[in-house]
């Protein structure tokens, strides 16, 4: 829970001081480019989707984690009012 918190908190400066994209396709093409810096999966991501992700992220040597919470729960994080499945961020800003 406090974890959460914290991931929560540091997500929060990423989209409002950072570079981020949502969803499967653009963070595919960012890790494929090399842009990406971290790729956040939701808990209820689809297994194939998952280990596709994954694949590419051990390619680009780009950093994922695991988010401990479900779409909907991600989605809220990021501050929209949609599901977000895949999030790859692009640049951290004021975050560490």
């Amino acid at each position: 829970k406090k974890a959460l918190e914290g991931i929560n908190a540091r997500l929060a400066l990423v989209i409002k001081s950072g570079k981020y994209s949502l969803g499967l396709k653009q963070t595919i093409r960012n890790m494929r480019t090399g842009s990406a810096k971290m790729v956040i999966l939701s808990e209820n991501t689809p297994p194939l989707r998952r280990s596709q992700i994954e694949y590419y992220a051990m390619l680009g040597n780009v950093k994922v984690l695991h988010y401990a919470g479900n779409n909907i729960d991600l989605g809220t994080a990021c501050g929209k009012y949609f599901r977000v499945g895949v999030l790859s961020i692009l640049n951290a800003g004021d975050s560490d």
